[in-house]
């Protein structure tokens, strides 16, 4: 035998019961078969092995397993990235003239997507008050087939009474969607949102963008989407392979490094975050400050409800300046920070900040914050608290 061929073909085989911290990395395209008759049995909706390695991998099931087990749920499927997630359950469960109701505090690129693609395909859409179940209420109708849930809402933090959303959705048989990127799986479980655990009080789908909090390390870009009902699952799971939505085992490895300390980094960002979020409710530059877990803030009643038993309310937070700033002093502020980076994101080990305009992302219709000046977004990291401080601290100086 030609040794090109024997290094391609060579029979050495690791012997078995090697054990780790760690899973190990299996990358793949093909899959080999032991015979034909193995590879036209294999059923490529069963995770009991395996065909394709765009349908699944040794890594890949463990990842899913694991964070099917965060959320609560009992499927997982891995998609490339939060907003993958978001758009697979928007193509699996949606056709032409059914129409899907957002919250008006959405992700953006989500409401873009409904604004876009979705329209584009017939398919219609509203954007719901999530503060005011009466306002979704309102809005359902018979074309209504998915209702989407997020807590709390993107960016201005505001916190919804998730388990009444629920409730609306499911005294129509309208199936609901909650994007749990924020909780991770930790603050507050999606599946068990009203009622003891399995009394079917909580959200169909669980999506999670696990570039945050299940990565922690700011280099990883994955979503997930988790389930119970094994029906739904699958009709999730042919959309996915119709589609080719597929992630790197390198990728997927990372989440499963960052798993084990997922709480760790959670309570501590969550801890600093309040910190500071404290700090500057007593700044004179600060109108408001949005955080969930503060008295007074926006929805906070809800947050104490659903969360306060395990008392988590992750490391993310904005704040309002005074109306007397304007939107390019604002722009001056978070460029004349030093610790805190420019940069979309957050579940990472560095602290980021953003200002965001407000007008231009929610309607004029709703708005629970308090209307004053120019909105920056703090997403706290693992730096310590005090410098960070003093990072922002002279900041407002110079604001001043």
């Amino acid at each position: 035998m030609d040794p090109i061929t024997g290094l391609i073909h060579h029979p050495y085989q690791p012997p078995e019961g090697f054990a780790a911290p760690q899973p190990g990395v299996f990358k793949a395209s093909t899959v080999i078969f032991p015979d034909v008759a193995t590879l036209r049995a294999r059923d490529w909706r069963s995770r009991a092995g395996y065909s394709y390695g765009l349908l699944g991998t040794p890594t890949t099931y463990t990842l899913e397993a694991r964070i099917a087990s965060l959320e609560g749920g009992h499927q997982c499927l891995l998609v490339p990235s939060g907003l993958a997630a978001i758009a697979l359950v928007d193509m699996a469960l949606l056709k032409q003239g059914d129409e899907v109701l957002i919250p008006d505090n959405a992700y953006g690129p989500s409401k873009a997507l409904a604004l876009g693609e979705l329209a584009h395909w017939g398919i219609t859409h509203q954007f719901y008050d999530p503060m005011d179940p009466q306002d979704l209420v309102s809005r359902l109708s018979d074309r209504t087939c998915l209702v989407w849930l997020e807590a709390p809402g993107s960016v201005t933090m505001d916190f919804p009474p998730l388990a009444s959303l629920v409730a609306a959705c499911r005294a129509r048989g309208v199936m609901t969607a909650l994007d749990n990127t924020w909780s991770a799986g930790l603050a507050f479980n999606g599946f068990d949102l009203a009622g003891p655990p399995g009394t079917g009080g909580g959200a169909d789908i669980v999506i999670q963008a696990l570039t945050k909090y299940p990565s922690g390390g700011a280099d990883v870009l994955m979503g997930s989407i988790v389930t119970r009902d094994e029906e739904l699952h699958l009709r999730i799971k042919l959309a996915h392979v119709r589609m080719g939505l597929g992630v790197a085992a390198n990728d997927a490895e990372a989440v499963l490094r960052g798993l084990p300390s997922i709480a760790l980094r959670y309570q501590a960002q969550d801890q600093a975050a309040r910190q500071i979020a404290h700090w500057l409710r007593g700044r004179p530059e600060v109108a408001q400050v949005l955080h969930p877990a503060l008295p007074g803030a926006p929805g906070h009643a809800n947050w104490q409800a659903l969360c306060s038993g395990r008392d988590l309310a992750a490391g993310l937070f904005s704040f309002v300046l005074d109306r007397r700033y304007t939107a390019t002093q604002a722009d001056a502020f978070c460029d004349r920070l030093g610790l805190f980076k420019l940069g979309y994101s957050w579940g990472g080990p560095i602290s980021l900040a953003l200002p965001y305009d407000l007008s231009a992302m929610r309607s004029t219709a709703f708005g629970h914050w308090q209307e004053a000046g120019p909105l920056v977004r703090l997403a706290i990291g693992l730096e310590a608290v005090a410098d960070l401080q003093a990072d922002l601290a002279q900041a407002f100086d110079a604001l001043r």
